[in-house]
């Protein structure tokens, strides 16, 4: 771990440990303030902070803010970083007016079986590292790409060398070799798929939509995974409504993603549940789909988190700031609930209790914005405003910023 580091001269620190929903109030902001770092955890905020008064007292190294913003590093509750090939092809279809369609990630499985080991580390690591100069500090990784034993395995090998929050997603879609039976697929991912890859998965998902998986075999994927220890999520009421948050209540998921057509059922049925209800508008961008609605969700207290869902076909983005932006653009959004969504609600849909906000005892995964106000994400689209990344208390990107 890294010695005592005491950031000075915060002009915006935002904590994110508010109520979620609650506008800036859910963000907790204090103005010219400072942060104690030891060992890679918060150990004092502000001035008065015994910490950080000892700090001083002992000749603790400072590291000025001039002024401007520290917040939560973002974290990414939803990814699909690990592949191979692209879908530029299907893009540009449907940016000319084609569907989206789930069947296109067969595309993908194809081009990451061909792909060798090597291929997929390089790609996924380097993608993962265009993450960490956009300022997410976590980022969880799904399979889902291999769709038989050896590959959702490999995937998940790959995805464990880069982060601890790995996605055991072997139900994305029916491969082509069992389409004309899918329950024998099915028989495989809960049988000897799972046996396989749970040793290296956090999570189990299902891509619970028309062309991929229905309600009785989600139920089954999702439980079969649960009994050997994994925690359930699932992709649902994207394309359309149907069974995800009743079947996301049943099985005590820790978060349901999409969600853009989710009716005032599923709403009841999610409030006061636990459910996350992680939100991806760069795919709704990247399909010209309908964005999700925030205010009915947040009237009924459910916890939203923003994710870039980033995968070659539906959302290749890897920017948080962009889909904050996104998000306050379309899903009525305030720049305040977007980044607290961003921060505490991606580690609330990953139960992750250390990160996502700047409190005492947390880990020091922080970013320093080249920006007065946090509403500068959103306000600025486009622009890298990241100045500096805190990772567990390291420094880990430091980019040169005028501060005139």
């Amino acid at each position: 771990m890294s010695p005592s580091l005491l950031l000075t001269d915060i002009g915006q620190l935002v904590t994110c440990t508010g109520t979620a929903g609650s506008g800036e109030a859910s963000l907790a902001v204090s103005h010219n303030t400072s942060v104690l770092i030891h060992d890679g955890l918060i150990a004092g905020i502000g001035p008065d902070d015994d910490a950080v008064k000892n700090a001083l007292a002992s000749g603790v190294e400072t590291l000025s803010m001039d002024n401007q913003v520290v917040m939560p590093g973002f974290v990414d509750s939803h990814t699909h970083i690990v592949f191979g090939g692209d879908r530029v092809a299907e893009f540009n279809a449907r940016m000319s007016g084609a569907p989206y369609i789930a069947g296109g990630i067969g595309n993908t499985v194809s081009a990451t079986r061909e792909a060798s080991r090597d291929a997929l580390v390089s790609n996924a690591s380097a993608l993962r590292d265009e993450m960490l100069l956009s300022g997410s500090t976590t980022v969880e990784i799904k399979s889902g790409y291999g769709l038989t034993v050896e590959h959702e395995k490999r995937l998940l090998e790959v995805a464990r060398g880069i982060t601890d929050q790995t996605t055991f997603l072997g139900a994305h879609l029916i491969p082509e070799e069992h389409a004309g039976n899918p329950e024998s697929y099915v028989d495989a991912v809960c049988g000897p798929m799972l046996e396989h890859c749970a040793p290296y998965a956090r999570f189990v998902d299902v891509f619970l939509e028309k062309g991929a998986f229905d309600a009785q075999q989600a139920r089954r994927v999702l439980m079969a995974g649960v009994t050997q220890g994994l925690i359930p999520t699932l992709h649902a009421s994207q394309l359309g409504p149907g069974e995800g948050a009743k079947i996301a209540v049943e099985v005590g998921a820790a978060s349901l993603s999409h969600g853009n057509h989710l009716t005032t059922l599923d709403i009841q049925l999610l409030r006061g549940s636990g459910v996350v209800v992680t939100a991806l508008p760069g795919t709704d961008f990247s399909t010209a789909g309908k964005y999700l609605d925030v205010r009915p969700l947040h009237e009924a207290g459910i916890t939203v988190s923003l994710a870039s869902n980033c995968n070659p076909g539906s959302s290749f983005t890897s920017s948080m700031s962009f889909i904050i932006a996104l998000a306050v653009r379309e899903m009525s959004m305030s720049p305040a609930d977007a980044v607290w969504s961003a921060t505490a609600g991606g580690a609330a849909a990953l139960r992750l209790r250390d990160r996502g906000q700047i409190r005492v005892g947390a880990r020091a995964d922080m970013i320093q914005l080249a920006a007065p106000t946090y509403a500068y994400v959103a306000y600025r689209p486009g622009v890298d405003l990241v100045r500096r990344v805190f990772l567990h208390g390291e420094l880990v990107v430091e980019k040169f910023r005028d501060v005139r």
